[in-house]
């Protein structure tokens, strides 16, 4: 081999080998870049997006949890509603955006449980996108009647389906709601018979059942307390497995016919994935202690909601046990939207 040769080789090896020195080098910086920003987080506010409009229990929750966290994190959370195709669209706004801590969900069942079964084309794949880091409340559902129904127990309810001439219907705020799934894991849990009437909006589905045009709803309890306080419906059951603090009268469908049934919407908070673990984990800390002040305790109770407070991975099990869940009951009940 000339000397020439030799001299362009011993190039050749050295740059590769340094090219690869750099590459490892490359590797680590991420991990670095992770710590150091963990330890200055946050040091800039943090964006918290609302994938419903302004006014609902989401926004009303996050403008609650985010003043409280802002308060303990030294930053201001500024709230940003992003509402459209049942949660779809702000959901995806943050499954993009920076794993940096800096964007937040304030996620619901619906659109991270439900809406992967309801949509073919979901823009975003609700366990590998983001990042769970708490729920923070839980809203059991109501099961409501209009007064003159001849029924005022699940048991009743059922039994009253049963009979050959019955034609029972049941509301909901919309297909895919909830209240809707609720409704149908009941039929398949307890040989319920009844017809879901769907509606575009909890709104219109309640006046329908207090004018008597559907005897019954399945519904958030802060919708339909007034409607309970005036005597305008009756209460039938809590879909959840306890009862509720702020209506400790109303049973349970659990204690009234059919054991074992358990159904509340929840809400957590959610980053995008790749968000740095320290941050997850301050976040997780913070938020828990802000789940324990009496005023946002207070404040959720007026809205039919109980203070939740769960670890990532306490929360990444519920999601995944929930998408089961509901993608068997959407498949029996026939639901899908494009």
């Amino acid at each position: 081999m000339q000397p020439a040769q030799r001299i362009f080789r011993f190039r050749t090896v050295l740059a590769m080998c340094l090219a690869g020195f750099a590459g490892l080098i490359g590797l680590g910086q991420p991990a670095w870049a992770q710590a150091d920003a963990a330890k200055s987080y946050p040091n800039k506010p943090i964006r918290l997006v609302v994938p419903f409009a302004a006014g609902g229990t989401s926004d009303v929750l996050a403008r609650l949890i985010g003043q409280k966290l802002g308060e303990a994190l030294g930053q201001q959370i500024v709230v940003d509603n992003r509402p459209g195709a049942n949660g779809n669209i702000g959901s995806d706004a943050v499954a993009k955006s920076a794993a940096d801590g800096y964007t937040l969900l304030l996620a619901a069942d619906g659109t991270i449980v439900i809406n992967p079964s309801l949509y073919s084309n979901l823009p975003f794949n609700p366990e590998k996108d983001f990042v769970p880091i708490t729920r923070v409340a839980l809203v059991p559902l109501v099961i409501v009647a209009n007064p003159t129904l001849k029924a005022n127990t699940v048991s009743e309810l059922i039994a009253l389906s049963k009979k050959p001439d019955s034609q029972l219907d049941f509301s909901s705020a919309g297909p895919g709601s909830t209240g809707h799934l609720a409704g149908e894991l009941l039929k398949s849990q307890s040989g319920l018979r009844m017809t879901h009437i769907p509606y575009k909006g909890g709104g219109q589905a309640i006046t329908d059942v207090v004018s008597g045009q559907v005897p019954l709803l399945v519904t958030a309890l802060a919708t339909a307390g007034p409607f309970l306080k005036s005597g305008q419906l009756k209460a039938i059951a809590v879909t959840s497995s306890t009862r509720m603090r702020s209506a400790p009268t109303i049973p349970t469908v659990n204690e009234t016919g059919v054991v074992g049934f358990n159904v509340s919407s929840w809400y957590g908070i959610m980053a995008p994935a790749g968000t740095p673990a320290p941050i997850v984990k301050r976040l997780n800390s913070e938020l828990m202690n802000v789940l324990k002040q009496p005023e946002v305790k207070a404040r959720m109770e007026t809205l039919g909601a109980e203070p939740m407070g769960d670890t990532p991975q306490e929360f990444a099990a519920v999601i995944n046990k929930d998408l089961a869940r509901w993608a068997r009951i959407i498949k029996v009940a026939n639901i899908s939207f494009q």
